[in-house]
């Protein structure tokens, strides 16, 4: 007997009918002790029997209509339990019961499942690392919230990526997890390690990105390499001057007077290039990962332009602004934003005609050489231009067209590949247009806030 069947259920209903069944009989022996079985007794105990067994019938009959109401209920009304006060039939109350009571466990028991599977569906969802479900043909179906942070509309070209294909076939070959690392080159470089486990019929794609890992490996090599570069020239001056102050020069006033000046010169260049050394380190650090900050430009403009215009004062310089107060909205570093456009203020500012001016103009309108959307800014000045042959080169760590005139102007060398890297960060394009006698245009391009 299966364990679902109520225990009560059988047993009564046996009992009922060999009651049903012993009727007769039992009637005929009762007519014949009164007197004798006689033609009109069996005639009356037969249609006694009649009524009690249509009464039974009728009965068994409301009791399978009620019963069956009562399971349709169960399937299709799923929220509410209905009552079993209405059967009748021995054993058809038990019936019910049960299948309330199963009903009722089933229904617990869904709870719980979808209970669990919600609190998984979570953990998943708050995993650090992306994580994405790919069918047969390694298309997507679903992913996690840290795979959109970290890819966004760049999930295409991950999963076009001939690495990852290749780790998917194998994957669903061998019915094993496959782990590959391989390096996604747009839109900025980086180093990813991919674990394809397959389950089933999906294939979920666990992404461990290594980018920032890798830059501060080749961060802390390029910085020991480039600091001892820069630093070498003016570290040698301020210990050839010491040793002069120590000696020759211990007791000339006029000349201690002059190469301390010479010395605080250095000492500031050195600390120049420290800090743009360790500002840049930091963008790079970053630079795998969009910013998210939703920012609104214009303000940002006006606190650069306060920030300068004791510098421009000093330069005899116009700083002329056409930013509009309804630009867009876009996902920016405030703080890495104002570095950059103070960079190319300042480069503007240097390297442009004193008394001159500078434009720095800022649209929402199309321009043909980037995607539609964002916002365009560009920097104007009217200096001496730059030779086209040192353009591709410009935003090069120390690169400088003019030596001796950089040094002059107190230039690091590292303005424009900071501008460089806050641009890739911020997911943007950089152009620059520059005719020789008529100036130099730094144009960048920011997108807007994805849809």
């Amino acid at each position: 007997m299966p364990e679902t069947l109520p225990e009560k259920a059988v047993p009564a209903a046996v009992v009922f009918f060999v009651a049903l069944a012993l009727l007769p009989a039992v009637m005929f022996g009762l007519l014949s002790g009164m007197g004798g079985l006689t033609p009109g007794h069996a005639l009356l105990a037969w249609g006694i029997y009649g009524v009690v067994a249509a009464l039974f019938g009728m009965a068994l009959g409301r009791d399978l209509v009620v019963m069956t109401r009562l399971l349709r209920a169960l399937r299709t009304s799923p929220e509410v339990l209905p009552s079993v006060s209405g059967l009748f039939v021995p054993g058809m109350r038990a019936l019910g019961e049960e299948a309330v009571r199963l009903v009722q466990a089933e229904r617990l028991g869904r709870a719980r499942g979808q209970a669990q599977a919600a609190e998984d569906r979570a953990l998943v969802e708050r995993l650090p690392d992306p994580l994405l479900k790919l069918d047969g043909a390694g298309n997507m179906l679903w992913r996690n919230d840290s795979a959109v942070s970290a890819f966004g509309n760049e999930t295409a070209a991950l999963l076009r990526h001939p690495d990852m294909r290749a780790a998917f076939a194998e994957a669903v070959a061998a019915g094993l997890p496959v782990r590959r690392e391989m390096v996604l080159t747009a839109p900025m470089a980086r180093d990813l390690e991919v674990t394809m486990i397959p389950v089933g019929g999906p294939v979920y794609m666990l992404v461990n990105d290594r980018t920032r890992e890798r830059a501060l490996e080749k961060t802390r090599a390029d910085f020991v390499a480039n600091s001892s570069h820069e630093l070498r020239t003016p570290l040698a001056s301020l210990i050839g001057f010491i040793e002069t102050l120590r000696g020759p020069a211990a007791d000339d006033v006029e000349a201690q007077q002059r190469f301390l000046g010479i010395m605080a010169e250095q000492a500031g260049r050195m600390q120049r290039v420290i800090a743009d050394l360790l500002s840049l380190s930091r963008i790079e650090i970053s630079e795998h990962s969009p910013p998210k900050e939703i920012l609104l430009l214009p303000p940002v403009f006006e606190r650069i332009a306060a920030g300068m215009e004791p510098m421009l004062k000093d330069a005899a310089v116009t700083l002329r602004m056409d930013v509009p107060v309804n630009l867009p909205r876009i996902p920016a570093d405030a703080d890495q934003l104002a570095q950059l456009f103070t960079n190319l203020l300042d480069n503007a500012l240097k390297y442009g005609k004193r008394g001159g001016e500078i434009k720095l103009t800022a649209s929402a309108a199309p321009d043909l050489r980037f995607e539609p959307g964002g916002v365009v800014i560009s920097v104007a000045d009217d200096g001496a231009g730059i030779p086209r042959e040192h353009i591709p080169r410009l935003t090069e760590r120390f690169y400088r067209v003019d030596k001796g005139r950089s040094r002059a102007v107190g230039g690091t060398g590292l303005g424009l590949a900071i501008v460089k890297h806050v641009v890739n960060r911020h997911r943007g394009r950089l152009v620059v247009d520059s005719e020789m006698g008529k100036g130099t245009i730094f144009t960048i391009w920011l997108p807007g806030v994805a849809k």
